[in-house]
């Protein structure tokens, strides 16, 4: 595929060969995983492994190939704060730079919102306040001036508490106890409409306000949850592997989401034990939904198809029971 990158929809597998595979086994090396012995533009069994290490330090699905997501997650890891102007813009700028000016930011006290390498408006916000304090020209651009302000304050920001986990558990400690009036999403990939029809009607009954997203894209069921106002996210997923339950929360440049965690670990034992599955565990990972969510949100896989066809009702008790448990989790 001489010519073509990753970045136009390629996916990238052992036995791929030509400029596409040479540039990610550079990206892959700088950013210091090895190879082994595959030759320069031949995605062999070394950079197989190499991308399957690489994707379980970023949080992504470990396959060994080269998808959008990797080669995405491939770019933003290589930037670092001062290579670029960072600033609001549309499409918003993300990587690992954008992802150090939050840390920096919010463990100043300056709150960012999550911090997930995604430049928005609260981090466009938090950066004027930190120039606006420190007698930088008030202009949302992190350029040279500001990151080596950010800069001299040193590595501080690696032992501090940032103030985005500071407010994650405030509004916790603040969100209703009970289902009651709690506004939820429940999405799916495909393949699970009654299964999400059958979840709706239960918390519905139980005085929820609830939406559901159906659409195999992460991040358009990310933005409608959003616009939704929803309070908590809940995605269910079919999982090709074996018999397992298994379930992810948002966790990615030192920041972990304390409601999504709970969250997880409620719904992990629940559902393993309502539908006698082996327990696959609960772990944070970047997934695009997970990252780009506002609100705390996990998605649980469930294998096989047929436990959740033939137990939508169970499943559907799982999930409630396992949500009001954590809406009434003491967060103090």
């Amino acid at each position: 595929m001489p010519g073509v990158s990753p970045d136009q929809g390629i996916r990238l597998d052992v036995g791929d060969s030509g400029p596409a595979t040479a540039d990610v086994q550079r990206r892959l090396r700088q950013l210091g995983f090895s190879t082994g012995i595959d030759p320069e533009g031949s995605y062999q069994v070394g950079t197989r492994a190499a991308v399957q290490a690489f994707q379980h330090r970023r949080g992504l699905r470990v396959d060994g190939v080269c998808g959008v997501q990797t080669w995405s997650a491939l770019v933003e890891a290589g930037r670092r704060l001062g290579d670029r102007f960072l600033y609001r813009r549309t499409p918003m700028l993300r990587g690992d730079d954008v992802a150090e000016l939050q840390q920096r930011l919010s463990a100043l006290g300056f709150d960012t919102g999550r911090v997930d390498g995604i430049f928005g408006d609260l981090t466009s916000a938090a950066l004027g306040e930190f120039q606006r304090n420190v007698g930088l020209p008030v202009d949302g651009i992190a350029g040279a001036s500001t990151a080596s302000e950010l800069l001299r304050f040193g590595t501080r920001h690696d032992d501090t508490e940032l103030v985005t986990s500071v407010r994650d558990r405030e509004r916790l400690r603040q969100s209703p106890r009970t289902l009651a009036e709690q506004r939820v999403a429940i999405g799916e990939e495909g393949g699970l409409d009654a299964t999400v029809a059958a979840l709706r009607r239960l918390l519905v009954a139980h005085g929820a306000v609830v939406t559901t997203h159906h659409h195999p894209d992460g991040s358009i069921q990310a933005s409608e949850a959003n616009a939704a106002g929803a309070e908590v996210y809940i995605g269910l997923r079919l999982d090709a592997g074996p018999r397992h339950c298994s379930t992810a929360y948002y966790a990615g440049y030192r920041y972990s989401s304390p409601g999504g965690r709970r969250l997880a670990e409620l719904l992990q034992d629940r559902m393993c034990a309502s539908l006698d599955l082996p327990d696959g565990g609960s772990r944070g990972m970047a997934l695009p939904l997970l990252r780009e969510t506002r609100m705390p949100a996990v998605i649980c896989q469930v294998s096989p198809a047929t436990v959740v066809v033939e137990q939508s009702p169970v499943i559907a008790r799982a999930v409630v029971d396992a949500l009001a448990e954590w809406a009434g989790t003491p967060w103090d």
